[in-house]
């Protein structure tokens, strides 16, 4: 017996406005939609396809009443497919992402940003061809 990895959830204070951040980010769409959630994915997931292997999981974010507080214990590396880096940055903070210091110091190898709501992510290598592999400063 074995389980798959089919959800990340967010708890945050607006679902659709944070999950049309993520949508942009990577270019997922939306699966489901109600008031106080919205599911977002690359693919649509079948129960049939998730039992066959792991599949990339789904992103849901759930409305919550209170804000975020604290520092993240978890958080999403993403790494630029058809631009460098620092390209990258510039995009996501004209998309409404912030950079942030929790504390990693100058010689760090990536980016860290908080989407709208203070989740932090890095923005770690990239991934394009012939695209800088350093975090922008």
């Amino acid at each position: 017996m074995t389980s798959r990895f089919t959800e990340l959830v967010i708890d945050c204070h607006d679902p659709q406005a944070l999950a049309a951040f993520w949508c942009q980010v990577l270019d997922f769409t939306v699966l489901d939609s109600s008031e106080d959630k919205v599911e977002i994915g690359s693919w649509e997931p079948t129960a049939e396809a998730v039992r066959a292997g792991q599949m990339a999981p789904t992103m849901m974010f759930i409305r919550v009443p209170e804000r975020k507080t604290a520092k993240n214990r978890l958080h999403l590396d993403v790494s630029p497919v058809d631009t460098g880096t620092e390209a990258e940055v510039a995009r996501l903070l004209g998309l409404g992402a912030t950079r942030v210091d929790v504390g990693q110091g100058p010689a760090r190898s990536w980016t860290v940003m908080a989407d709208p709501e203070g989740n932090e992510f890095d923005v770690v290598r990239s991934l394009a061809p012939g695209g800088r592999t350093t975090p922008a400063p």
